[in-house]
């Protein structure tokens, strides 16, 4: 919703800035009534002192007149989407520049902007040159620091500080992200107890539908950051077999016991071919080999899917509508074009160079090859 805030703006920053309506008349060169005027909802300033009004507080004519422009969540899915789609299927430059544009627009519309720093983490790869996946990594790490410094909004900004650790991880600053991270993610702030005090208190005040959505929300929120945590697990410690074994031991009995390969098939696929990395670099072909049918089966699942979407299911019946709430909705960070290209690219992995000779590792990258044919029509 666009809306025009000047009196209160006004008020604000000349308090801000320890200054009277005398003396900003003075050097405006108007009346003390007309200030007062102005900031009482009585009157506007001339057109033409707008852009004084501006360089006295040092804001942009926009800022002074509290225009923000807003997108719904809807708009922003409907861009993110088609943008993303452009990405590989138009011209990478021409659509960078079209997201750049739109970033300008939108430039006070805080929720877009952390979507366009998510989709261009998604695809700052796709060009060739090194220097120019560098330059979209350096504006998206700004984009990300205009959102910490100037939104309100605690959550938009916790995004945004993950976000720009990611992007240092890219850029090879590893530390800046650990001391950006560690308090956001220390697991003994009381923060880190909300979901569950929510639903005590959705309980206590007897709206027992809201309790029972978020406890379907947090255990689904919280199994996948286990799977999750899990693969970076097995990455981790893969010198050590044992406790990787233990882990696939564990995790398999749970995504059994959750349904995950159907639930959610992209997190199940990354676990088998996390799973077939580590057997690989053991030397256990036949368990590697295993773990990549399992991969090759979520893969096929994924694409078969009429849309490529986050859901619930029988058990996780109350999902369904808190996944559409989310900016994106359900919909994947990247296209189903590129999702395929990447899947397609994992078989090439160093781990398994001495499976090239395998008739049925040479099947399982037919299969992938297949499928990545079949996506890009």
């Amino acid at each position: 919703m666009n809306q025009i805030h000047l009196p209160d703006n006004l008020i604000r920053m000349r308090h801000k800035r320890n200054i009277t309506q005398e003396q900003l008349a003075d050097f405006l060169g108007v009346t003390k009534a007309s200030v007062s005027k102005w900031e009482n909802h009585q009157s506007m300033p001339d057109i033409l002192l707008l852009p004084k009004l501006a360089a006295f507080f040092d804001v942009s004519i926009d800022q002074l007149m509290g225009y923000e422009p807003q997108l719904s969540k809807e708009q922003i899915q409907k861009i993110y989407q088609d943008l993303s789609e452009e990405f590989v299927s138009n011209s990478f430059t021409e659509t960078m520049k079209k997201s750049q544009e739109l970033v300008k627009k939108y430039y006070s519309c805080y929720p877009f902007l952390l979507q366009i720093c998510v989709l261009w983490i998604n695809h700052f790869m796709l060009p060739e040159d090194m220097e120019e996946q560098q330059k979209i990594l350096n504006q998206t790490e700004q984009l990300c620091e205009h959102i910490i410094q100037i939104c309100n909004a605690v959550n938009i900004c916790n995004d945004a500080i993950a976000l720009k650790a990611l992007v240092g991880l890219q850029m090879g600053k590893a530390q800046e992200a650990v001391e950006a991270l560690e308090e956001l993610t220390d697991p003994m702030r009381i923060s880190g107890q909300n979901d569950l005090l929510l639903i005590q208190a959705y309980q206590m005040i007897g709206d027992n539908q809201k309790a029972n959505d978020y406890t379907q929300i947090t255990m689904y929120t919280h199994l996948m950051a286990l799977v999750g945590a899990s693969i970076q697990y097995l990455a981790v410690n893969m010198a050590n077999e044992d406790s990787c074994q233990e882990t696939i031991r564990r995790m398999e009995t749970i995504l059994h016991t959750y349904e995950i390969d159907s639930l959610h098939p992209n997190i199940s696929a990354q676990f088998y071919y996390q799973s077939a990395l580590v057997n690989a670099f053991h030397g256990k072909q036949t368990n590697a080999l295993a773990y990549l049918r399992e991969y090759a089966k979520m893969v096929t699942i994924l694409f078969e899917m009429k849309e490529l979407k986050l859901h619930g299911d029988h058990y996780f019946d109350r999902l369904d509508q808190w996944i559409e709430q989310l900016t994106l909705g359900g919909d994947p960070p990247r296209s189903q074009k590129m999702l395929s290209e990447h899947y397609q690219e994992t078989l090439n992995h160093p781990l398994f160079v001495s499976f090239q000779d395998n008739q049925e590792f040479q099947e399982l990258k037919n299969s992938l090859s297949q499928e990545h044919g079949r996506n890009q029509k």
